[in-house]
C-alpha cells in the first residue's frame, strides 16, 4: 500500500474534517498515484513516528505546469490559501528549493475511506424502506 504522508500537523485537523481532499505534489507523480488506488494518509516527518488519519481512495491525479493550477486545485490542496502565490510560497517552504511556474505539479484527489457512511447504514436498516 502506499502512502500519502503530510509533514505539517496543521493538516490533521484539516484532514479530519474533510477540509483537505487533495495534495499538490511537486513533479510528475502520476506513476505512483493512480485513479482508484488505496492510500493510508499519515501525517509526521521521515525516519519519524507518523499518525495514521485514515486510508482514501484517490479519485483523480492531474499533471500540470504550476501556472495552470486553478483556484480550485489550490483551495482543495490548502483551504487557508485563494492566490497561487500562496502555494508557490508553500511549496518553497516544503520542498527547500524555489518553485517556478513553468515547473510540473501534480495534483492528487483523495476521498477517505469510512468504515460505514451514516446514509448508508441508514438504508441498511432492517426498517429502513427498500427499493426496488
Amino acid at each position: 500500500m502506499y502512502v500519502l504522508n503530510f509533514y505539517s500537523p496543521v493538516f490533521i485537523d484539516q484532514l479530519k474534517r474533510g477540509r483537505k481532499t487533495a495534495t499538490i505534489r511537486l513533479g510528475d507523480k502520476s506513476a505512483k498515484y493512480r485513479k482508484g488506488q488505496v492510500v493510508l494518509v499519515t501525517v509526521g516527518f521521515q525516519h519519524s513516528p507518523r499518525e495514521k488519519i485514515f486510508e482514501a481512495v484517490i479519485d483523480q491525479v492531474d499533471v500540470k505546469r504550476v501556472a495552470e493550477l486553478s483556484p480550485r486545485d489550490i483551495e482543495h490542496d490548502n483551504p487557508e490559501f485563494r492566490r497561487l502565490d500562496e502555494t508557490i510560497h508553500f511549496l518553497e517552504q516544503i520542498y527547500g528549493r524555489s518553485v517556478a511556474r513553468d515547473d510540473t505539479v501534480t495534483i492528487v484527489r483523495f476521498s477517505a475511506v469510512v468504515e460505514r457512511p451514516t446514509d448508508i447504514a441508514d438504508r441498511l436498516r432492517p426498517e429502513a424502506p427498500s427499493q426496488n
